[in-house]
């Protein structure tokens, strides 16, 4: 079993599974930014990775001020590789999709 950074990951990826939706954590980090030694100073790694629908997915279940550093890199990340798709979920939206979408969370009584 994967080792997910938080349970919201974990059970976005039983949605995924439960709807046989192929998909990869962590797979690919995007540097964003070096410094004048071509260190990376910056870089974004997404949580999933659709393949099948060639889209990147982000969590996040941080509170405003900090979701708003991770949006930023998002756009940082569409301006450098304007190919790569990313959607980001806030909190409301993840937790709204597993309630709608996920099935009941059977350890939580």
């Amino acid at each position: 079993m994967k080792e997910f950074a938080h349970t919201s990951e974990q059970r976005f990826s039983q949605l995924l599974d439960f709807y046989s939706i192929e998909w990869e954590y962590e797979p690919r980090t995007f540097v964003l930014a070096t410094d004048g030694a071509g260190r990376v100073i910056e870089a974004f790694t997404p949580d999933f990775y659709l393949p099948g629908y060639n889209v990147y997915v982000e969590l996040t279940m941080l509170r405003q001020k900090l979701a708003t550093k991770k949006r930023r890199k998002v756009r940082k990340l569409q301006t450098s590789h304007p190919e790569v798709r990313v959607k980001v979920l806030n909190r409301r939206a993840t937790l709204g999709l597993l309630a709608k979408y996920g099935k009941p969370d059977v350890s939580r009584s």
